[in-house]
């Protein structure tokens, strides 16, 4: 499975940004597709992921709100809107997909559960 992000850039506080990700390959067995980011010397982060075959979503706490997650079936994508965003938005986002056994939301949140990864795509928020 190869996934490719795009869509991050330059944006003021309070601005908007939508982040798409495109997969290709072998994709039929993939459940869920996520958002994670990662800032400088932290790790990385859960932000928002979706079951690919039913419109159930998750958020971290701090985009809820903010941030909308949601899909292309036809074209293969999943995308990341992004509104009012703030400062602490600022870090380089990576999509990832996940084949789980179990659609339970402590997995769906978890880096570790996902084996596919994008290239990342920087995202900074100017105060």
């Amino acid at each position: 499975v190869q996934l490719q992000a795009s869509g991050g850039g330059l944006v003021q506080a309070g601005g908007s940004l939508r982040l798409s990700c495109a997969a290709s390959g072998r994709t039929l067995g993939i459940n869920v597709r996520g958002w994670f980011r990662q800032a400088p010397g932290k790790e990385r982060e859960f932000v928002a992921a979706m079951y690919w075959r039913e419109t159930f979503t998750y958020y971290a706490d701090s985009v809820k709100g903010r941030f909308t997650i949601s899909r292309n079936i036809a074209e293969n994508t999943v995308s990341l809107q992004m509104n009012s965003l703030k400062p602490e938005d600022t870090a380089v986002y990576y999509c990832a997909s996940a084949s789980l056994r179990a659609l339970r939301e402590e997995f769906v949140k978890d880096r570790t559960s996902y084996n596919n990864w994008g290239q990342g795509t920087q995202v900074t928020v100017s105060s």
